[in-house]
This record gives structure tokens, C-alpha cells and sequence, in this order.
């Protein structure tokens, strides 16, 4: 069975999160108050309408559905962010994620039931600002505020030789958790084979260790 989501406020972020999660295989119910939002994502989405999302009566004019999770993208109207938050959790959606347009809007809606705040503009800033520093980056994906996943070339000293004699775990204090050359991926690789120019290494750790490395 299909997973469901409602996305509530469809700018830059809410928009891309509900066209990429219907093209991954979900249903998504995308809604915002501004019309034009509403047609640029319509055909894209298995439910498109355009509404007041700080109507505290709006999601339950949705039906019963046994939606999977919502997500609340609309940042800037605090009030309208919790009545959606206080409905959700009325109708017994179990994961609510909100866009914060603050540290003080995260609090509260925190406080009211939020599972998970994203601060999407903060977030793209410290990865560009991380891509931008490290040459050899290639993507920057934060698993917490301490730790995340990187996708990055090998570094120049590491070129010949193997994961094993590299001991990437206890040297640097990160896990490789993949490779890539080109299109192929190992999920696993080989650490008695050497590492080649050009490899793309998937390694995971505390973000103080990947930017050491």
C-alpha cells in the first residue's frame, strides 16, 4: 500500500518535498492558499487544492484517510504552523514535520507536538559552505547537528593503497560505507583493493573527522 502525506505551503521547499515524495511511489495531498503554487505542482502530485492552511478546519475536511505523515512547509505564519500541527495530531497523523521559520518558532511547535524541524535555507547554506571549502566534496548529507554522510574523492595520500592499511575507522574515526567509480556502487567495498584516482568514497561520521579529512 501506497504511503501518504499531506504537504501544507507549497514555496520552494514544500513543493519539492511533495513532487519528489510522489515520484518516489507516495501519494501526497500537496496544498497551499496561493493558486499559482497549487497549478505548478498539480499534475505532479496525486492531490493538488488550494485552501487556507491556517484553517484549523482543514485537515479534517480531508477525510478519515490514514495518512503516514505531514509535512507543515509553510514557515512564516506561526499561528497557521500550530493549528496545523494541534489538527494533525488530533486526527491521529503519526509523524509531523515543520519548517521553522526561527529558533523560537522551533519551541513552540515543538512544544505542541512537532516531531522534527527543518531549517531548509540554513541547511543548503552549510553545505554549499562546506562544498566551497573542501575541494574534493562532492555532496554533504547532515545526519544530526554532530554527525553526517559524505560523498567525497579519495584524498591524494590515499591513492594505492587499501581500506585495510588505511584503517579508516580507527585513524580517522569515520566508516566507509560505500564507493563509487562512475555509475557502479559498491555497497561493500573490498578493503584489501587498492583505492584508484577518481574513486568516490561514501564516508560517515562526527563532522569534526570528515572536515579533519
Amino acid at each position: 500500500m501506497k504511503k501518504q502525506f499531506i504537504v501544507l505551503g507549497l514555496g520552494s521547499f514544500g513543493a519539492s518535498v511533495a513532487v519528489t515524495l510522489q515520484r518516489m511511489g507516495c501519494d501526497v495531498v500537496a496544498i497551499d492558499q496561493d493558486m499559482e503554487c497549487v497549478e505548478a505542482v498539480a499534475d505532479q502530485v496525486a492531490y493538488a487544492m488550494q485552501a487556507d492552511i491556517g484553517n484549523p478546519e482543514l485537515l479534517q475536511s480531508l477525510g478519515s484517510k490514514n495518512f503516514d505523515g505531514i509535512v507543515i512547509a509553510s514557515s512564516e505564519n506561526l499561528e497557521g504552523s500550530i493549528m496545523a500541527v494541534l489538527s494533525a495530531r488530533e486526527m491521529g497523523i503519526p509523524y509531523v514535520l515543520c519548517k521553522a521559520h526561527n529558533k523560537r518558532y522551533a519551541e513552540v511547535l515543538r512544544k505542541v507536538g512537532a516531531d522534527a524541524i527543518v531549517f531548509p535555507e540554513r541547511e543548503i547554506g552549510k553545505r554549499i559552505a562546506r562544498n566551497l571549502v573542501s575541494g574534493n566534496l562532492a555532496d554533504w548529507i547532515a545526519l544530526s547537528p554532530d554527525y553526517s554522510v559524505v560523498e567525497a574523492a579519495i584524498p591524494e595520500k590515499w591513492i594505492g593503497k587499501t581500506l585495510k592499511e588505511l584503517d579508516v575507522r580507527k585513524t580517522y574515526g569515520v566508516n566507509v560505507i560505500g564507493s563509487r567509480e562512475g555509475e557502479r556502487v559498491e555497497i561493500t567495498p573490498d578493503p584489501d583493493i587498492p583505492l584508484k584516482a577518481g574513486t568516490i568514497l561514501m564516508l560517515v561520521g562526527a563532522n569534526e573527522a570528515l572536515e579533519n579529512i
